[in-house]
């Protein structure tokens, strides 16, 4: 969608909060032996306080409150009886509805213990993402962000799965434009000033390919690689975006 009134604005700045703060909480609860329903259940808690419910449950009918991806899960992770270990790879998935509005980020968490190679990964994943947001402006086309992820992920030694994108968002959770991780020359939409949208490098430390898990949620890669996520929902703007989901 496009901000076109304040009621837009402040509708969706207070879902980006909702999601800021469910990070926030998720991130402070990681820790080995804890199950990834009991962070399911801490990220229903902050929803309850604020008025908010799961988009994916909402529209996708997800059997969770968040998506948590551990290790060679790159995404859509169903929260479960699985107790976070040492040294795990954590992409905790947050995207809100509040009062009819949606916002949605992730970030990765690599537990104490974590190899350097989980750690560079999930790094390389936020610089990419930092990456993006220099061209993601007003009247540049979309690949622009595709192409300033994938240089940066390659430049780190990592791979972009690329059948995994970003997305517009708003009033539901996948709006127009799609928003690839690798420069894709049939993208050629134009950024405009107040369209929504998320920037969201997933990335891998082997090859690309990825599998659906039979829960019919969980990807991961085909390989066993582990994979990283960082994402934000934003406003463009004709300078840098405007981030809902960050502080």
């Amino acid at each position: 969608m496009s901000i076109n009134t304040d009621a837009d604005r402040r509708g969706l700045e207070a879902a980006g909060a909702v999601v800021r703060l469910t990070l926030d909480a998720l991130a402070a609860a990681v820790r080995p032996g804890i199950t990834t329903a009991h962070l399911d259940r801490v990220a229903a808690d902050v929803f309850k306080a604020h008025g908010a419910r799961s988009a994916p449950c909402l529209v996708y009918g997800f059997p969770g409150t968040v998506l948590i991806s551990v290790n060679d899960e790159a995404v859509h992770g169903v929260p479960g009886p699985r107790r976070i270990q040492r040294g795990d790879v954590v992409k905790l998935d947050v995207t809100v509805e509040r009062a009819g509005y949606m916002a949605d980020a992730a970030r990765t968490v690599v537990v104490d213990g974590g190899s350097v190679e989980a750690r560079r990964l999930a790094s390389c994943a936020e610089r990419a993402f930092e990456a993006a947001l220099d061209v993601a402006t007003a009247g540049r086309k979309v690949h622009e962000i595709g192409r300033a992820v994938e240089r940066c992920v390659r430049a780190g030694g990592f791979t972009v799965i690329r059948g995994l994108t970003g997305h517009g968002i708003g009033r539901t959770i996948h709006e127009p434009p799609a928003v690839p991780n690798h420069f894709d020359p049939w993208q050629q939409d134009v950024l405009t000033e107040g369209l929504v949208l998320t920037i969201e490098p997933i990335i891998c430390a082997g090859r690309e390919a990825v599998t659906q898990d039979s829960d019919g949620w969980t990807v991961r890669t085909r390989d066993g690689s582990l994979a990283a996520h960082h994402e934000h929902t934003m406003v463009i703007t004709r300078g840098r975006p405007v981030l809902l989901t960050a502080a």
